[in-house]
């Protein structure tokens, strides 16, 4: 029997509805149920095929046992080992490399020193910073943000040095960026499931949290619609992600990728509508059962060779053959040189 497993914390509406969807598929070799972990043994299975992860990222313990149960060949949605090491400053780069627009951004040093660090930590650092240079590089109005955030905690809307300056001093010791502002005319949150299906969803972050998504489906420009579904897919498949959701703000016909570091998007019935949820719910229930229906790739067997690129692709590591030495040839006495 094959085990999908779902690991949630406060949210209430998805968990449930996702087992339930998974289970009344009825079929005979998969069963969804919600996760039970305690102490966990060292390189043991953790009993699952496939583990729908949706609150690692706020328990340290959670995520532990995640790539632990990685290393037993489970696999889970979304990858903790690349989860772990992502930020939202390289996601931006990245994008960039793809040639997916995004806002022009600048990643800023600590406003106060992380913890056990000193002025002799940090004698790498410029001092005093280029001000002049990155505000003309990012210029106003524009949005100081940490590298690794979400949720909308600690981002400040600033239209100017002043704002700026009274915004960073209040960042303690995040590392943030600093964004260019977009002049939106639309706005669309893109759920992204398997880094294949696309659901585009009209969406005003300028709203309070409950009324921001417009439940009538989308019907702006066709070939915006299709550049945005194929910049949604490009950078979840170059990010590895089989759960996110990509932002997309539309200035003057171009759609900037404002924020695609959500692998534990909303997909609360009563924020996201009921046609949202039950696509997302029927989306990550095909794709969990299609997991759980394929091996895994990632199991690391005794005596092999493990690479940490294993666990972040989930491909496995091509072992090099061991080479063959060569022989040299034995050169055959003629018989005039035989005495």
């Amino acid at each position: 029997m094959k085990k999908i497993g779902v690991l949630f914390g406060v949210e209430n509406t998805f968990p449930g509805a996702l087992v339930d969807r998974i289970n009344s598929m009825e079929l005979e070799d998969i069963r969804a149920e919600f996760v039970h972990v305690g102490g966990v043994q060292m390189a043991t299975p953790s009993g699952y095929d496939v583990i729908v992860d949706r609150i690692s990222h706020e328990m340290p313990f959670y995520r532990a046992w995640l790539k632990n149960a990685v290393l037993g060949g489970a696999q889970v949605i979304n990858n903790p080992f690349w989860w772990s090491a992502d930020d939202k400053f390289f996601n931006y780069a990245l994008a960039s490399k793809l040639g997916v627009a995004v806002p022009r951004t600048i990643l800023l040093p600590h406003k106060e020193f992380p913890p056990q660090i000193n002025a002799r930590s940090v004698r790498n650092l410029e001092y005093p910073l280029d001000w002049d240079g990155i505000f003309d590089y990012v210029g106003f109005p524009a949005f100081l943000k940490p590298h690794d955030g979400g949720g909308w905690r600690d981002v400040f809307h600033v239209h100017n040095r002043d704002e700026f300056f009274a915004a960073y001093d209040q960042t303690r010791d995040l590392c943030m960026t600093l964004q260019a502002a977009v002049n939106f005319q639309q706005y669309f949150r893109c759920f992204v499931v398997g880094q294949s299906e696309v659901r585009i969803m009209a969406y005003d972050p300028r709203q309070p949290h409950e009324h921001r998504y417009i439940f009538e489906p989308p019907t702006d420009d066709p070939k915006l619609l299709q550049r945005i579904e194929r910049d949604a897919i490009m950078l979840c498949r170059a990010l590895g992600y089989d759960l996110n959701t990509v932002e997309f703000a539309v200035e003057d016909g171009i759609p900037y990728a404002i924020d695609f570091m959500n692998p534990v998007p909303d997909a609360d019935l009563y924020s996201v509508g009921e046609a949202n949820f039950n696509w997302i719910i029927d989306a990550m229930a095909r794709l969990a059962v299609k997991k759980a229906q394929s091996p895994s790739h990632v199991e690391i067997a005794p005596q092999s060779q493990a690479h940490w690129s294993v666990f972040l692709s989930g491909v496995p590591a091509q072992t090099p053959k061991p080479k063959t030495p060569r022989r040299t040839p034995v050169k055959k006495s003629s018989a005039k040189t035989r005495k």
